[in-house]
């Protein structure tokens, strides 16, 4: 109660603590029951607010939705090696994608298969929408380990992908995380022997 009796009234959020607990509540929704149960008036309740709130800044579920991935993108802390080797750092960005995104590539994947047959997007488009603008770190890496003589120069962008496709694809098959005798095994029986001296 107040000092004059009332109640207290619950502000009101705007901007972006709105927006940020509606694209949370979006993401929610999508996690738990796919594009099939990602209504407006789901998503409004989860944020408590309305659905004419989420029409004004988002007008169709596929906006929402993409809306939706890229908050996460943002959000998602990254982490960046150096622990003076090359498979030390990418298994240290294989452990953390693991703990902290494996779940993303489950939803990209199976939880919104109704939405590329609906919209036309495309995974890879989702994908792009999920990283940003924020460059791969592994040319980085690269760099460092041929400057100390773990890799060879002219390593195809296609091969620095490998790790990070390999996980993904377990991460799907397995829908959750992947043990560490895996990503074990994609470091040192796939990509470092690709791009050994």
């Amino acid at each position: 109660m107040t000092l004059d009796g009332n109640a207290p009234r619950a502000t009101r959020r705007r901007g972006a603590e709105l927006e940020n607990a509606i694209l949370e509540a979006a993401w929610q929704q999508i996690s738990e029951a796919g594009y099939a149960g990602l209504t407006f008036e789901a998503v409004a309740s989860r944020a408590q607010t309305s659905r004419a709130v989420l029409y004004r800044r988002w007008p169709t579920r596929e906006e929402l939705v993409r809306a939706a991935i890229r908050h996460v993108g943002q959000r998602t802390p990254r982490l960046e090696p150096d622990t003076g080797s090359l498979r030390d750092d990418v298994l240290a960005m294989l452990r953390h994608s693991n703990a902290s995104r494996y779940g993303m590539w489950v939803v990209l994947s199976v939880q919104l298969a109704d939405f590329y047959a609906e919209t036309g997007v495309t995974p890879a488009e989702l994908r792009r929408d999920l990283i940003g603008d924020r460059p791969s770190q592994m040319p980085l890496l690269m760099e460092r380990a041929i400057a100390r003589g773990e890799a060879r120069p002219g390593i195809p962008e296609r091969v620095l992908r490998v790790p990070f496709d390999l996980f993904r694809s377990e991460a799907i098959l397995r829908l959750g995380r992947v043990p560490d005798a895996e990503l074990v095994a994609i470091v040192d029986e796939v990509f470092l022997p690709l791009v050994r001296p």
